[in-house]
């Protein structure tokens, strides 16, 4: 059965894989960053997430709900960590210097895999689309998944900000 799945899965699917894997591959060496680029990361996969939920289950204001009281839940509980040793702002360059972490290649494989087996589970049964305890459990795991990457994008801003009123007050 697992290898008709693979063999019925849009080829561009696989590709879409392997972008995410090296694109998530990349975080984990120590890097540089702009601004830009760490804001087009929560975008993109806050998108991809959000549109996990609507083409799983429509225009459910139920499931919508869920994912958005988990992007907040998620950002306010990533909001209270601090941000890894030896991350830094260059206010000069603009740019932020991170340290390798696995998080962001766990959080793409997350949402991807998340859509690829509710796509599944679709596909074998509709039903589940209109169960409402499935789609509010898919519909935060996604939100989830949306908070994480958004509090770690606001947790630089923040660092970019002080670094910022730290520069004009000198």
């Amino acid at each position: 059965m697992l290898m008709q799945i693979l063999l019925h899965t849009p080829k561009w699917v696989f590709g879409l894989f392997a972008l995410l894997l090296w694109l998530g591959a990349r975080q984990l060496v120590a890097s540089s960053l702009s601004m830009t680029r760490t804001a087009l990361m929560p975008v993109v996969m806050g998108g991809l997430s959000v549109f996990g939920v609507a083409s799983a289950f429509g225009d459910s204001i139920v499931s919508l709900l869920a994912w958005a009281a988990m992007v907040f839940a998620t950002l306010a509980l990533v909001l209270q960590r601090e941000l890894p040793a030896g991350t830094r702002y260059d206010a000069a360059a603009r740019r932020f210097h991170i340290a390798g972490t696995a998080v962001p290649l766990m959080l793409m494989m997350g949402i991807f895999f998340t859509k690829y087996i509710v796509g599944v589970l679709m596909a074998f049964h509709p039903e589940y689309a209109h169960q409402t305890p499935f789609s509010i459990g898919i519909s935060a795991l996604y939100g989830t998944f949306t908070g994480v990457f958004v509090g770690r994008a606001i947790r630089l801003w923040r660092l970019a900000m002080r670094g910022d009123a730290a520069g004009v007050a000198a």
